[in-house]
């Protein structure tokens, strides 16, 4: 009898079983379920929100913005918060919890960062309806309370399917965070650099 093959390791390209994404969906405004199929329906959406009803309403409330900009994802504010004035222009959604993804990465971006993108955003949106504030001032982005928790649950849910703490620290890094901070981050997560 032959031995049993392990099978390889999750890979970037890789996503958990379910995870689907209308990746030719036209720039403008969706619902949460068309842009990601299937995704109140995941494993992973009952442990990101235990609460059925809380849950349903978090998935049915949350719309999706594809906006033709070179932008990954992130949390529409309600208004502009003052610290943002000068360096950055996000899309406003005065009324609505309201996902902002960029086509590009929509149409390219592996899965599996996709998959860890929507779970951390919406992290944020649950945040906010508990009253947390998103973009304090006073606070660098890997010292956010409400930053490490959406990372350290998708840093969780990824190790929970085999992915590597090397794919998962590529997955991490941004441009926007200097090596300093990404190795402060990369600590406060468990996700040490090798």
């Amino acid at each position: 009898m032959a031995p049993k093959k392990t099978p390889p390791a999750p890979t970037v390209e890789d996503a958990p079983k379910g995870f689907r994404v209308t990746r030719d969906i036209s720039v403008g405004r969706h619902p949460l379920l068309v842009v990601f199929p299937g995704l109140n329906k995941m494993e992973t959406a009952t442990r990101h929100e235990p609460n059925a009803a809380k849950r349903v309403k978090l998935h049915e409330e949350t719309c999706i913005e594809v906006v033709d900009e070179d932008v990954w994802m992130y949390v529409a504010p309600f208004d502009l918060p003052k610290s943002f004035r000068r360096r950055w222009k996000p899309v406003v959604s005065p009324d609505t919890d309201c996902i902002v993804v960029g086509s590009g990465h929509l149409k390219e971006s592996p899965a599996l960062t996709l998959y860890l993108d929507i779970f951390h955003e919406l992290c944020h949106i649950r945040q906010r309806h508990d009253g947390r504030e998103l973009w304090p001032d006073k606070l660098s982005y890997v010292r956010r309370p409400t930053e490490i928790e959406a990372y350290q649950f998708v840093v969780d849910e990824a190790r929970r399917f085999g992915i590597s703490d090397g794919t998962i620290r590529d997955y991490l890094r941004v441009e926007w965070v200097d090596e300093k901070d990404m190795l402060e981050l990369f600590e406060t997560l468990g996700v040490a650099d090798a």
